[in-house]
């Protein structure tokens, strides 16, 4: 947790516990349940201020990069990678990609500033995306597999698309809640709920089974339909108490460790000049400048890499 101090009216200072940047998961065993709470704070300000976005879209990442920490959050293998990405026709948003590893993330944003000018002020989902669809990427980095599943984006937002990929992808009854606000003095906190029905402790029968014969499931999507935005965003509410406050009165409730969340942009000019250097001496020398530099843009941290190509490759 982090702490800040306010003024309590009477000249002195008062520090609050702010619960930020973090994950907490919890299984509930008698409803076969599992879940995951999580809030941003600085790492949200941290990403979005490389961009400047405008309001529409910076809310927009917001919601991806705290879907993508619930979901990237959830793998067990440490070094495994979790990547959400849109593909879109005749919207807005031309891409949208974010990523989880380790507890880092990242994101970014293309978009047609024409087209959000002629768009609402708040734009709905199908005004930002037109046809689109959800891409939700695992690997795993201890056997190598790479498991992807794609769905349309369907539903008024982006909870909701996440919502359907893990129903059609993975045949798995889950609720997403998405939460974000934006402060007076301009810093963000968002904040998710994220559950799903795992029947048999997740083993010995098929996923589908889930829907057919688990009423406990429609009590714990209940319950968790209650939770509102603004509590997911209240970052003085540690997320502890976001699960008491639903699960209170289940006879257990098992905490997991918590997660730290950072922004984990892997862009250096080391790693940069590594990747350049696997392309053939006279690739590098077409994309050189005629000082001999290969300007590499990153769009997850918006920043230029200038990396010098060998003498021997420029002519």
């Amino acid at each position: 947790m982090k702490s800040r101090s306010r003024g309590n009216g009477k000249g002195y200072l008062v520090t609050e516990e702010l619960d930020l940047d973090r994950a907490l998961g919890f299984t509930i065993p008698a409803r076969h349940a599992r879940g995951r709470v999580v809030r941003l704070g600085p790492v949200l300000d941290e990403i979005l201020a490389a961009h400047a976005y405008p309001p529409p879209i910076e809310a927009l990442l917001a919601e991806a990069l705290t879907l993508t920490a619930l979901i990237g959050s959830t793998l067990k293998d440490a070094g495994g990678q979790l990547t959400l990405q849109t593909q879109t026709e005749n919207g807005v948003v031309k891409l949208l990609v974010c990523d989880y590893r380790g507890g880092e993330l990242r994101g970014y944003i293309q978009y047609d500033e024409e087209a959000l000018a002629a768009a609402p002020t708040s734009p709905t989902l199908f005004a930002l995306f037109g046809t689109g669809y959800l891409a939700i990427t695992f690997d795993q980095a201890a056997t190598g597999e790479r498991y992807q599943g794609i769905v349309p984006l369907d539903g008024t937002t982006l909870a909701d698309a996440a919502q359907s990929y893990f129903v059609q992808s993975e045949q798995i009854p889950t609720l997403v809640r998405l939460g974000v606000a934006r402060g007076e003095d301009g810093t963000h906190v968002s904040g998710g709920l994220f559950l799903q029905h795992l029947p048999e402790g997740e083993d010995g029968r098929e996923r589908l089974h889930t829907r057919l014969d688990h009423p406990e499931w429609e009590h714990v999507a209940l319950l968790g339909a209650t939770m509102g935005a603004d509590e997911l965003a209240d970052r003085a509410l540690p997320l502890e108490s976001l699960i008491w406050r639903l699960f209170n009165e289940e006879d257990e409730v098992r905490l997991l460790p918590g997660i730290l969340l950072a922004r984990g942009c892997r862009c250096s000019p080391d790693y940069i000049a590594s990747v350049l250097a696997k392309f053939p001496p006279e690739d590098q020398r077409a994309m050189a400048d005629k000082d001999g530099m290969i300007v590499v843009d990153c769009a997850f941290c918006a920043r230029k890499f200038p990396v010098p190509v060998a003498d021997h490759y420029v002519s």
